[in-house]
Order: C-alpha cells, then sequence, then structure tokens
C-alpha cells in the first residue's frame, strides 16, 4: 500500500521486484552425493527412527521422490551410508598394519580406529548404533570380527614363534580388538586424554598383558568349570 492506495506485485518496477535464488542444477551423482552427506549427518544426529524422508529432502532443498529415486526410500540410503562407513574404517584398519613389530603393529591398529573416530565421528556414531533394519554388510560387531581376523594372523605368527598354540589366537585377538573398540566408544564423547595418550595406554595394557602370557593359564579360584 502506497499512500493508503493498495497495490500489488505488477505495479512494482521489474527491476524491484525480489528475485529467488537460483537452485543450483546437480547431476545425479552430485544429487546422491549430496543426499548421502546429509542422511549420514541425520542418522548420526537423531538415529534411523526418528530421521524422515521429509527431512532429508528438505535439508537438500528437493522433493520426495528424488530421494525415492536414488535410494528406493530412507532404508536404502541408510544401508547405503552403513555400508560405506565399514568399508571406510575396515580400510584404514587394514592398511595401517604395515610394521613388523608386534607390539607397534599393535598401535597402528589403536591409532587407526581412533583416527576414523576423531576423522568420521558421524559415521562411526552410525556404526557403534544397532541398526533397525538388515544389512547385507553385517553390524559393526561383524566389522569388529573382520578387523580381528587381520590381527589374527599377527597372533598365530607370535604365538608359534613363543611355542604358545596358534590355534587361540583367534581368541586373542578378538579380545584385543574388542577392548579397542570399546575404549573407542567411551573416548567418542570424552575426548579424554588425548588420542596418542589414549593409544599408549591401550598398547599397554595389551603388550604387558600379552608380554607375561602364560603358555597354559590356570584358574586361581574355586571356579574350575
Amino acid at each position: 500500500m502506497i499512500d493508503g492506495v493498495a497495490t500489488d506485485s505488477s505495479s512494482i518496477p521489474s527491476n524491484e521486484k525480489p528475485r529467488r535464488p537460483r537452485r543450483t542444477r546437480m547431476t545425479g551423482a552430485e544429487r546422491r552425493a549430496q543426499l548421502l552427506e546429509i542422511g549420514r549427518t541425520l542418522f548420526a544426529q537423531k538415529g534411523f527412527e526418528a530421521t524422515s524422508v521429509e527431512e532429508i529432502a528438505a535439508r537438500a532443498g528437493v522433493s520426495k521422490p528424488v530421494v525415492y529415486e536414488h535410494f528406493g526410500g530412507k532404508e536404502g540410503l541408510y544401508a547405503v551410508v552403513v555400508d560405506r562407513e565399514m568399508r571406510r574404517l575396515l580400510d584404514m584398519v587394514t592398511s595401517s598394519l604395515t610394521a613388523g613389530h608386534p607390539r607397534e603393529l599393535c598401535e597402528q591398529a589403536a591409532f587407526a580406529l581412533l583416527d576414523y573416530i576423531e576423522e568420521y565421528t558421524d559415521g562411526f556414531r552410525i556404526l557403534v548404533r544397532d541398526s533397525p533394519i538388515p544389512q547385507s554388510t553385517g553390524s559393526f560387531a561383524s566389522l569388529i570380527s573382520d578387523i580381528a581376523t587381520q590381527v589374527e594372523d599377527i597372533l598365530g605368527r607370535e604365538f608359534k614363534r613363543r611355542g604358545f598354540d596358534p590355534k587361540l589366537a583367534p581368541l586373542y585377538a578378538q579380545s584385543l580388538v574388542g577392548m579397542v573398540a570399546l575404549t573407542g566408544q567411551w573416548w567418542l564423547d570424552v575426548r579424554r586424554p588425548k588420542k596418542a595418550e589414549v593409544a599408549a595406554h591401550l598398547v599397554n595394557l595389551a603388550w604387558h598383558g600379552l608380554d607375561g602370557l602364560e603358555a597354559k593359564p590356570r584358574l586361581i579360584g574355586r571356579r574350575k568349570a
């Protein structure tokens, strides 16, 4: 209204009309990557159940059918996010095991997991949650088992060299990797002490436990079975 006279937008000079921001056009691959990152962030913050396709689409500035077109729905998007994070963590641990000395290999494995937690925090939060849908690639527990398999070979050689039964290497590998994984979940939120110090303490417990390992451990309590 100007001087008491109602006006409509057509009376405003064209060069003074508010302009809508142009939507950047993306390729299919770019849009898929964008939806993956948005989904990853929301799943980490809110969990699977609390995240909706509507919110994912709104964050991306697209309609719901675009999400369905790329992933078939929220379940499909979640499955791809989890698969990508599991592969990333496994690759980081596997590629880190380069040293020859077993103690340094323990350090490298501990650092690899802590590096992943530090660099891909959202991904780790997603992995440690119980998956609400079946995963073709398995669960976080199965991922830890895969990592333990890498450590198992190292322990097996060390056991054989020391005269211990190499058949027990899988048991010790699961124990060591599980210890690091659970400590990582705790460190995820507290972030103290610093990463290098956490790795040093983990390896201190693991290595000195292995260093004083008994070939045939015995129970000292009353219970024997």
